[in-house]
């Protein structure tokens, strides 16, 4: 999962991405609008701390929520442990403990719905986040195919979203494949992503992100994913040597609800939350480039602790998707429980996004 260790929590990119912008949750009326909905109080719990993305996003869903029901329905934003580890988190979501979460489709409930690793699969979504982005809000093989499947485990995904493009850290610098070689690397407890850093040649392990930073320090990890903004609140670069930005995958999130709970609310305050849902998307778009921007940036300013940013060229991309490319087909074919019509399906969305 994502990590926050050891950093100093900054909240630059928040600010920024939540400076002077409009939220759309002004309510006309807001006395009227409380007689609308009966008083509720919900607990949003997330894989991050506050200042971070999906804590943000908990954040501004919660105000959005408030101000719509007129001060009617509180939604208390949760961050990562408040609740125990995203193991507990999960389980918490699935049992009804707590009503919505952001959570990481290829962790721990990507074993329990195997089709949620596809999130995992290195250059099989485009670079660019933006379309990512289009994909994530307006596939159907997703949110309805996927979603789907969510639901036989009692989670219903809203909407999946980014939080930007992956980087690598390590102390070797990571270039081409043959980097990789000899290299033990964190992954998160997925299958496929053993599969994908085997394709390189590295060893991976399985953490806790509470394990990751001291890990790193002490060289019993080599190398380790995440976006540049949680690169730079968890520190890890002063603990490695190198920010390779490969953009191999995007780190995507998604906003999910207990399906019992989701399909029991008011046909209202269902249409209430999926509005905001909706309007979510634009918002976390605009927080995480924010927030990424001012990571790198941060990263680059610590004199402290210099960092080689090695940035992929064109030929150097070309070079790991030869190598990732078969593990999109082993995915497909070879991972127990996934249904070769989602990736069919969503693999000529991307085609239709990106024109290739």
């Amino acid at each position: 999962m994502l990590v926050a260790c050891g950093g100093d929590n900054e909240e630059e990119g928040t600010d920024e991405g939540n400076a002077g912008e409009d939220t759309g949750s002004e309510t006309e009326g807001g006395e009227e609008a409380a007689g609308d909905f009966e008083e509720q109080e919900w607990q949003f719990v997330t894989e991050e701390l506050q200042g971070e993305v999906q804590y943000e996003y908990a954040a501004e869903f919660a105000n959005r929520i408030n101000e719509k029901s007129g001060g009617a329905i509180t939604v208390e934003p949760l961050e990562y442990g408040a609740l125990g580890s995203e193991v507990d988190q999960a389980q918490l979501l699935q049992q009804g403990g707590v009503q919505l979460a952001v959570m990481s489709p290829p962790g721990f409930t990507g074993g329990q719905v195997p089709d949620g690793q596809i999130f995992s699969l290195h250059y099989f979504f485009p670079s660019d986040p933006e379309l990512v982005q289009e994909v994530l809000t307006n596939s159907k093989a997703l949110n309805t195919d996927l979603r789907a499947k969510y639901e036989e485990h009692s989670i219903s995904p809203l909407s999946y979203w980014t939080e930007g493009s992956m980087a690598w850290t390590s102390n070797v610098g990571i270039e081409s494949p043959a980097d990789f070689e000899g290299l033990n690397v964190r992954v998160q407890e997925s299958p496929l992503m053993r599969e994908s850093y085997d394709a390189y040649g590295a060893t991976v392990q399985s953490l806790s992100w509470g394990e990751l930073y001291t890990a790193l320090d002490r060289e019993t990890v080599d190398a380790q994913e995440n976006p540049l903004f949680f690169i730079s609140s968890a520190s890890f670069h002063e603990v490695q040597d190198s920010v390779t930005i490969s953009k191999h995958n995007n780190y995507v999130a998604m906003t999910t609800a207990n399906t019992d709970w989701y399909n029991g609310l008011d046909e209202n305050v269902k249409a209430l939350v999926d509005e905001t849902v909706e309007e979510m998307q634009s918002w976390v778009f605009d927080e995480q480039i924010a927030q990424n921007e001012a990571g790198l940036q941060a990263i680059e300013e610590d004199t402290e602790n210099p960092t080689e940013i090695i940035e992929l060229t064109e030929d150097q991309i070309a070079a790991f998707k030869e190598v990732a490319e078969p593990v999109h087909q082993y995915y497909r074919d070879e991972v127990e429980g996934v249904d070769p019509a989602i990736y069919d399906k969503l693999k000529e969305e991307i085609a239709e996004v990106t024109g290739e």
